[in-house]
């Protein structure tokens, strides 16, 4: 049939259908559509579902239940992560640390290598990479999945919702609240999720001020200080209670101190208008598992976990490195500690912690090891860290830990200023190389690498002050 045949069939076709066909066909859409939407919609009171959800949000978005539901979910979620991460640290450490380096050192051992450069890759490089990971990844691989979770059940966007008000009168977005949770987590990956905020200017805000969220490589630092020193303060009974509220002290102290620097830089060198927040809450929706752990694993624990084991191997090696290079009969690590003791009875704290800050700047898992090392290397005890010099070690015993630390000089005032300084110091190698990659800039990167340390020195030398003023 030529095409011309074809065309005359179709408009004989076309005579036979009825004068009202088109219209009759728009209604029959128009009805069909109708009956399929009255399938799935429904008003208010007519959906269970919708009805659920009214009540939820009037229970989580409330100023007066909000913020009380979303301390107790966040407490929950800190509280799993730091109690469920004890076991697979604890396995991972068996495996890496005390069945990893004895296998090492019998393989270098085998291969009769040089005793210096035995301790210097193993002792060093490879025993902090082992201790990263083992106090790292797990908390992360919690964290991070939970933090998911919250997202996708559609709860995170009631916290930007709650917090806004409050960042707003900072000059700061609402978001920068989810910013903050997550560098609860981890700060590089906090930084990394500024990227939900639009506006450059308030997401630079969120980038320079995400320190002041206690990561989970200084979780460990204040409930072991906490612990030691202020809950023994306090009767039996209550010294966990005291030693929590501790900790929960210095976490709000870090929000108040976001809020703040946040409101100063606002209204100084990053200023402008708060951006209009238009939040459309998503309705509530069962997590996808899956899609849950991969973004969660793979997206941001193992690619944080990576940044951090890089920038561990310098750490490690210099951490060795001074402590068994020696000139004038003494180590390096005894020539910092001497020469920062001064500055540090200023801050109320003592020359091993700063110097332990220092070293330890690429990762804040190793601070309490170096700084157990460094004491037993300064003060020459006997029964503990006997591995070798510059050998980091670590114990659960309370009563050896407090035995170390005052033999190094501790007191209750050193307590409370190391965890005023863990909560203000320079991020963390990772974190500073992250806020670079997103910020492009060098200048705001120094901004937020120096402007928390000096806020901690601040902080540090008034209590001190205060303190043996009293």
């Amino acid at each position: 049939m030529t095409s011309g045949e074809l065309l005359k069939q179709v408009e004989s076709l076309r005579w036979q259908l009825p004068r009202n066909f088109h219209d009759r066909l728009t209604e029959s859409l128009y009805g069909e559509a109708n009956r399929i939407a009255s399938r799935r919609t429904f008003r208010a009171g007519d959906s269970r579902r919708l009805a659920l959800q009214r009540t939820m949000d009037r229970v989580l978005t409330s100023p007066w239940t909000g913020f009380p539901v979303m301390a107790v979910i966040f407490t929950i979620v800190l509280w799993v992560t730091i109690a469920g991460a004890n076991v697979p640290s604890g396995m991972l450490y068996t495996l890496l640390i005390d069945n990893g380096v004895p296998f090492l050192k019998g393989l270098t051992g085998a291969i009769h290598m040089w005793g210096p450069l035995e301790g210097f890759l193993v002792d060093g490089i490879y025993l902090t990479c082992a201790w990263v990971v083992s106090v790292m990844l797990p908390p992360m691989a919690i964290f991070f999945p939970m933090f998911t979770l919250l997202e996708d059940f559609g709860y995170l966007p009631r916290v930007a919702f709650n917090m806004d008000r409050l960042f707003q009168s900072a000059g700061a977005h609402g978001k920068q609240s989810l910013t903050m949770t997550m560098g609860l987590g981890c700060n590089a990956a906090g930084v990394i999720a500024a990227r939900v905020i639009d506006s450059p200017r308030e997401r630079l805000i969120a980038i320079v001020t995400n320190n002041f969220s206690l990561c989970n490589g200084r979780w460990p630092t204040q409930i072991m200080i906490a612990t030691i020193f202020l809950g023994a303060l306090a009767p039996a009974p209550v010294a966990s209670l005291t030693a929590a509220f501790s900790v929960f002290a210095i976490a709000a102290i870090g929000f108040l101190m976001a809020l703040l620097t946040s409101w100063m830089l606002s209204r100084s060198f990053l200023r402008g208008e708060v951006s209009a927040f238009s939040l459309e809450l998503p309705p509530y929706r069962p997590p996808r598992i899956w899609r849950t752990l991969y973004t969660s694993i793979i997206d941001r624990t193992l690619f944080v976990l990576w940044r951090a084991v890089v920038f561990a191997v310098p750490a490690g090696a210099v951490i060795w490195l001074i402590a068994n290079i020696s000139f004038s009969g003494h180590s390096v690590a005894w020539w910092m500690v001497t020469t920062l003791d001064p500055v540090g009875w200023f801050l109320g704290l003592t020359g091993v912690i700063l110097v332990a800050y220092i070293v330890a700047i690429p990762a804040n898992e190793i601070v309490i090891p170096t700084v157990l090392m460094l004491t037993v290397h300064m003060t020459g005890l006997s029964g503990v860290g006997e591995q070798g010099a510059g050998v980091m070690f670590e114990t659960g015993d309370n009563a050896i830990l407090h035995q170390i630390l005052t033999a190094g000089g501790w007191t209750t005032l050193t307590a409370v200023c190391l965890m005023l300084f863990s909560l203000c110091h320079n991020p963390c190698s990772t974190t500073i190389y992250t806020i670079y990659k997103e910020t492009k800039s060098a200048k705001w990167t120094a901004v937020a690498t120096f402007m928390p340390l000096l806020i901690g020195v601040v902080l540090c030398a008034l209590v001190a002050f205060v303190w043996r003023s009293f």
